[in-house]
């Protein structure tokens, strides 16, 4: 894409001997931008000169610069069950950088005492913490978007796009971006970047010189600057494959404005399409990502985004991207992942989805008395939706996300429930997410959107903090008991291939008390949880087909042996991990 004044009327060539042909050029309806399509087939990385030319007279003449790739890059490892990801608001995590707090062309200032405003949290502060995440267990970084955000306000958060190449200067430089992923993987973690396909931000320089008018739904409302006629979606995703959906019912969700400041891209419009699909493979090269996360990703045209996802793993076949489709129906959410026979004959190549449908039923579980259908078996028969996924061990299970509140506050700032739902998240057969802060027990409103809250600075990502995470000066006993048990899981999680691997066998919830193993052929793992006010011992006989090869436990947490032959004690409001010897 190529953006200047008049430059529709002008011609492309190459003016240097090279591989590199262009096998097309093309136009939109607006004379400032010049399409032009490169056959880079056994290319190699070189700078090529371009000309433009206009009645045979050069009008510019500018070098392009094509990339060396990254050693078998095309076979890059993606994040996969043997991960736990931890995700990070990169506003809000550290502080690394205070000259970068406020930049002169950014509209938005730093206001650390504004809950919605940017507080400084910068990509050298993620650098300068990577030895404690290391140190906790965490494999794989999901940070909130980095690239720039020119927004007048509520810039902090990262989903309103003004730059698809460029990382927001307050959060530092594309070179930053390029060490943070390279000192990551020194340290075995990878890096999942966050994407928008679906919309940008209204202060996108798209938006001051729009390439054609089919590139943003709505947009003459929009040109107008008429908010009242912005055609805002309905949020109904459900229009997307429902046999029944009234057309106008499903435009009305598809092609609709999130709020007034993010503009909504229309995929349907090939040369859009093309930018957006390029985009996201030149930061996989150039990041040398090990995972995609897709923002709203049902939101976009369903046609683009099997292309889209398409592209991506034809060109890394082992890499992974996981999609945002928030809904606690595990029907909607199956739609969409690779492998899935739909009844529509829609043919996905998402190959990962957050599992929302589980995340929601585990919260009602820990927080539920137990009783013939509430509690525990609310857990056990969410599992057993399983049969409706194509691949769901691939599903992302996440205790919280920057959407939703605090896991601690949700579970009434109960340390056992706590331990129970971490536990779970750890050692199901999911890839896990943790979100930051959660380790030392952050916390939030319970009731309705509390974003600014939710997203609170991590403690001791600023020079004045009083607590601090990484260095547990000022935590209390609650948090660093929950700090000591989520380390331990994870260092643990990180070495057993039966979590990694094993397969998933869990028995109906008895008297408050819930049993699941994790197996293969080397390694055996059991949990149990208890929501009981008394010890309670476990009748080791019910479980014999998966103890007959064992006679001790270890406590992965406190390292103590129990004889698993006898009958098993339980602590009160308790989960056990269980390494079988």
């Amino acid at each position: 894409m190529l953006h200047g004044d008049n430059i529709a009327s002008m011609q492309a060539s190459l003016q240097t001997l090279t591989n590199i042909n262009i096998i097309e050029q093309s136009r939109s309806e607006n004379p400032n931008y010049l399409f032009i399509k490169l056959s880079l087939k056994d290319a190699k990385a070189q700078t090529i000169t371009f000309s433009l030319t206009k009645d045979n007279t050069q009008m510019h003449r500018f070098d392009y610069q094509i990339k060396q790739r990254r050693a078998a890059s095309s076979q890059r490892q993606g994040f996969d069950n043997s991960d736990v990801i931890y995700l990070i608001t990169p506003d809000r995590f550290v502080n690394g950088d205070t000259s970068n707090d406020n930049h002169s062309s950014m509209l938005e200032k730093v206001n650390r005492a504004d809950k919605d405003g940017r507080h400084g949290g910068d990509i050298q502060g993620i650098i300068n913490s990577l030895d404690y995440l290391q140190e906790l267990g965490v494999t794989q970084l999901w940070v909130n978007p980095l690239l720039e955000n020119n927004q007048q306000q509520y810039s902090y958060h990262g989903y309103s796009t003004t730059d698809h190449y460029k990382i927001d200067p307050r959060f530092g430089s594309n070179a930053d971006y390029r060490q943070l992923s390279d000192a990551a993987k020194d340290r075995g973690i990878g890096i999942i970047k966050d994407i928008i396909v679906n919309h940008i931000g209204s202060n996108h320089w798209w938006m001051k010189d729009i390439p054609s008018q089919t590139w943003i739904n709505g947009l003459a409302s929009a040109q107008a600057m008429d908010t009242s006629n912005l055609p805002f979606t309905t949020h109904r995703r459900t229009t997307v494959q429902d046999p029944y959906s009234a057309p106008s019912d499903l435009s009305n969700f598809v092609n609709g404005w999130f709020v007034d400041s993010m503009p909504d891209l229309n995929q349907t419009d090939e040369k859009l399409a093309t930018y957006l699909i390029q985009n996201s493979i030149w930061w996989v090269e150039y990041a040398n990502l090990s995972g995609i996360r897709e923002d709203t990703y049902s939101y976009a045209d369903k046609a683009f985004l099997a292309q889209w996802s398409k592209a991506i793993m034809a060109e890394y076949p082992k890499f992974n991207i996981v999609g945002e489709e928030w809904t606690s129906n595990p029907i909607t959410v199956s739609y969409w992942q690779r492998g899935k026979v739909n009844q529509d004959g829609y043919v996905s190549h998402l190959p990962s989805l957050m599992d929302f449908p589980l995340y929601e039923t585990m919260l009602k579980a820990f927080n539920s008395p137990e009783s013939w259908d509430k509690g525990f078996i609310e857990l056990y028969e969410m599992m057993a939706n399983d049969v409706v996924y194509a691949d769901p061990t691939n599903l992302v299970l996440f205790e919280g996300n920057h959407d939703t509140n605090r896991l601690f506050s949700l579970l009434d700032n109960n340390l056992s429930r706590f331990k129970m739902a971490m536990a779970y998240t750890l050692t199901s057969n999911r890839i896990p997410q943790v979100f930051y802060g959660t380790e030392v027990l952050m916390e939030s409103p319970v009731e309705g959107r509390h974003d600014g809250a939710v997203r609170a600075d991590f403690p001791g990502g600023w020079s004045s903090d009083t607590s601090n995470a990484i260095t547990q000066l000022g935590l209390n006993s609650q948090q660093l008991d929950a700090q000591h048990f989520v380390r331990k899981l994870l260092n643990f999680r990180r070495h057993s291939s039966a979590i990694h691997n094993g397969k998933l066998v869990h028995y109906v919830p008895k008297n408050g008390i819930y049993v699941y193993f994790r197996a293969n052929k080397t390694e055996t793992v059991m949990v149990v949880m208890n929501k009981n006010h008394e010890q309670t011992t476990l009748d080791s006989a019910r479980f014999k087909t998966q103890l007959k090869d064992f006679s001790t436990a270890t406590d992965v947490v406190t390292g103590q042996s129990q004889n698993i032959l006898n009958n098993l004690k339980i602590p009160a409001n308790s989960v056990l991990v269980l390494s079988l010897k």
